[in-house]
C-alpha cells in the first residue's frame, strides 16, 4: 500500500468518527429525521470506500 492510500485510509476514518459523534448527537434530538439518514448514508458511503482501499471485511475494527 503506497503513502497516497494510507493517507486516504486515515483520512476517512477521521471522517467516520466524526460522522458517527454528529449521527449520536442527532439521534439523540431527533429534530430532523432526514439529517440522520443523511449521515448514516455519508458513514455508508464512507466504509464502502474503506473496505475497497483496505480489501477487509471490517474497516473500522483495523484501528
Amino acid at each position: 500500500m503506497d503513502k497516497k492510500s494510507k493517507k486516504r485510509i486515515d483520512v476517512l476514518r477521521s471522517n467516520l468518527q466524526r460522522l458517527r459523534q454528529q449521527l449520536s448527537g442527532v439521534q439523540k434530538q431527533k429534530d430532523d429525521p432526514e439529517e440522520s439518514k443523511t449521515l448514516a448514508n455519508q458513514i455508508a458511503l464512507i466504509e464502502a470506500e474503506l473496505q475497497s482501499l483496505t480489501g477487509s471485511q471490517n474497516p473500522s475494527s483495523k484501528r
